[in-house]
């Protein structure tokens, strides 16, 4: 794909995720600071004080994440501003492992409204973004810029799960009124969804980059 192409898209991902990324923050800078923060949102529990705290720094550091991934990734920031590149890919490494430990813990305290398997399939998201968050910085570290790009598109593909998870939804709901759907989230595309918000844009990843290798 070339340079424009991907800066394209980047630039136009990064526009329609500008309501997640200040929703969410906001979201979460209220759980930290609100007494009662189980009136704003009912992710947030009633005496889950330890726990509320780490669902929203979750929260906080996702949205970050969702902004800064897209933003490193650009190829103006790679091949014009190397050192730049380098810098931010650090700070993209911290709120990676952030969002990912905040959320796992979240996990093992309170569960999720969804029940176990949602709580599984979130957890698996969570350990695929520190997964990839580690081995994109071994492999700039180690030189190696073949992986390191390939672990790289996944963290981005994981950073924005979460606007996609929501955009799933939204497209969903528009279509269909909320068929298979229910508050407590255990209805057919309920459970589907904890898996099709980033598997199968993984999947996709992976074939293109597969592709890609094979042709140099």
């Amino acid at each position: 794909m070339s340079p424009r192409i991907t800066t394209a898209l980047l630039l136009f991902l990064l526009f329609n995720m500008a309501w997640f990324v200040l929703y969410s923050a906001q979201l979460g800078w209220q759980g930290l600071t609100d007494t009662r923060p189980q009136d704003l949102s009912r992710v947030f529990l009633t005496d889950t004080p330890i726990a509320n705290t780490l669902l929203a720094l979750h929260m906080i550091t996702g949205a970050l994440l969702a902004l800064g991934a897209p933003l490193q990734a650009l190829p103006i920031l790679r091949h014009r501003w190397p050192v730049l590149h380098r810098r931010h890919g650090y700070y993209i490494f911290a709120l990676a492992c952030g969002t990912g430990l905040a959320g796992l813990l979240y996990i093992l305290m309170n569960g999720t409204v969804g029940g176990w398997w949602m709580s599984l399939w979130f957890a698996l998201y969570g350990l695929a973004m520190l997964w990839s968050a580690a081995n994109t910085i071994y492999y700039a570290l180690d030189k190696d810029m073949s992986r390191h790009f390939a672990w790289a598109t996944r963290l981005v593909i994981l950073a924005v799960g979460s606007w996609i998870y929501r955009m799933h939804y939204a497209l969903w709901f528009a279509l269909t009124d909320g068929a298979a759907s229910n508050p407590a989230f255990t209805g057919l595309f309920d459970r589907v969804q904890v898996i099709a918000f980033f598997v199968p844009y993984l999947l996709l990843a992976e074939i293109l980059l597969r592709r890609g290798s094979r042709g140099h």
